[in-house]
């Protein structure tokens, strides 16, 4: 895989909900995202869930959005995903986007 000069990493942490398999297994989430700095498009996104299939499910549900159209994020985990990580993961790829719009302003 060749990197491109645009794209950079950004990760997100949060805490799991107590209770479920991810938290037993890693404590928090962690969230990875491929980014354009240019644009803010999300490239790419992985998360320490413990299934292939939800770590798929956000890939397919967050990839191809914007950092900095947050809110959008938001809207479709609210509407999509029924996980007991929601929240964790929603926290976890706000502190992406705050990231991100940290570097851009800089």
């Amino acid at each position: 895989m060749i990197l491109l000069e645009n794209e950079i990493l950004l990760t997100g942490y949060a805490r799991l909900p107590k209770g479920i398999t991810a938290t037993e297994i890693y404590g928090s989430v962690a969230v990875g995202i491929l980014a354009d700095i240019k644009t803010g498009e999300i490239i790419d996104i992985e998360c320490s869930l413990v299934t292939d299939l939800a770590r798929n499910f956000v890939k397919r549900i967050v990839k191809g959005h914007n950092l900095l159209e947050f809110d959008k994020i938001e809207t479709v985990f609210t509407k999509r995903y029924y996980g007991s990580a929601e929240k964790a993961l929603v926290t976890a790829i706000k502190r992406c986007s705050d990231k991100y719009i940290q570097i851009i302003e800089n």
